[in-house]
This record gives structure tokens, sequence and C-alpha cells, in this order.
């Protein structure tokens, strides 16, 4: 009779190590949108409420600055902790994509103050700060979210951010205060339906 032969699964390497998913479109921008979008709404809105050869309102010179600051930061402290929570479990090439993303952040913004900075003293323009400032921080997020949009495969963000950067840097064909109107309406309206679509994608998980 023939000798029934039986292969013995070989164990002696042990089961195979599970290894940590990562899923790249699943970056949480809920609380990122809101905040800027809102930095956007009162921070341009009451510039280009306020500015101008015949204003609407009469608000302190400080005041648009700060709401709009105050607005950016807690945005950008959102964003950072958003971009911590999406690095969790990545490992490799995409761990380091994840960090040179976090840093071009810094590089762009010391890129931009030493671009208007350069430029003002140059050329004497003394409303060319008040121009380029908001013109230049919207492409800069803008460009930053196309690359993060790339990397992780998110349409809405690489939308956002090509809709943000082209519409910042048209805005300079208006002056001011038509640029401020143009940064609130496009920019935070943009922010606003953004969000709505974020809510939406993770309603549906």
């Amino acid at each position: 009779m023939p000798l029934a032969t039986a292969v013995a699964p070989d164990t002696t390497t042990g089961p195979a190590p599970a290894r940590a998913t990562h899923s790249p479109g699943n970056v949480d921008n809920r609380a990122v949108y809101a905040a800027f979008g809102l930095a956007y709404l009162f921070g341009h809105g009451s510039a280009a409420l306020s500015r101008g050869s015949s204003p609407l309102l009469d608000l302190p010179g400080w005041l648009p600055m700060t709401l709009l600051g105050a607005g950016l930061a807690a945005g950008t402290v959102l964003a950072t902790l958003a971009a911590l929570r999406a690095q969790r479990g990545a490992t490799g090439p995409e761990a380091l994509s994840g960090q040179l993303l976090g840093a071009s952040w810094i590089a762009g913004f010391a890129a931009l103050f030493l671009a208007i900075t350069g430029l003002s003293s140059a050329v004497d323009m003394p409303d060319l700060q008040a121009m380029l400032w908001p013109t230049g921080s919207g492409f800069v997020v803008g460009m930053i979210y196309l690359a993060e949009g790339a990397l992780h495969r998110n349409l809405l963000h690489y939308g956002l951010g090509l809709w943000l950067a082209l519409t910042s840097t048209a805005a300079l064909f208006l002056g001011t205060p038509g640029l401020y109107w143009v940064l609130t309406v496009a920019g935070g309206g943009a922010y606003a339906v953004a969000t709505v679509l974020e809510l939406r994608r993770f309603a549906r998980r």
C-alpha cells in the first residue's frame, strides 16, 4: 500500500508579525476647516468692512489682524494634532513623508516672511505688506494642502488647496479692500463647504 505522507506545517518561524495599517486618507480635518473658516470670516471679513476709502464700519486697526491671528493659531494647532493622529501606525517612507510635510509649514511661512520683508524694503509701497500677507498666506496654505491631499489621496483636501492657492493670488488684482472680500467669500466659503463635506465623509464611515 502506498504510504500517505503528510507535510507538517513549518511552525519554527511562528506566525507572520502583524504590520500596522495606515489609512492615508483617514485624516479628520473637520475642526481644522471650521477654525480656519472662522478665521477667514471674522478676520478678513472685519478687514473688508473697515478698510478702504469709504469703510462700512469704524473698527480699530488691530482688530482684524487679531481675529485672523487667533483663528489661524487655533487652526494651526488643530492641524498639527490631526497630522500627528494621521501618523500613528505609519512607518518608513510614510512617516518620513508626514514629517517633511510638517516641516514644510515652517519653511513655507519663513520663505513668505523673507519675500514680503525683502519686497517691502525694496519697493516704496506702504500698503504692500497689507496686501501680501493675507494673500501670500492663503497661497502657502493652499500649496501645502495640495501636497497633503496628494500624499493622503484626499481629493477634498487637494481641491480645497487648489481653490485657496488660485483665489488668494487672483485677489491681488483687486487691491484693498477688494482682496479682503475675495478672501472672506471665496476662502471662508470654501472652508465652510469643506467642513460640511468632511462631516458627511466621516458620517458615512
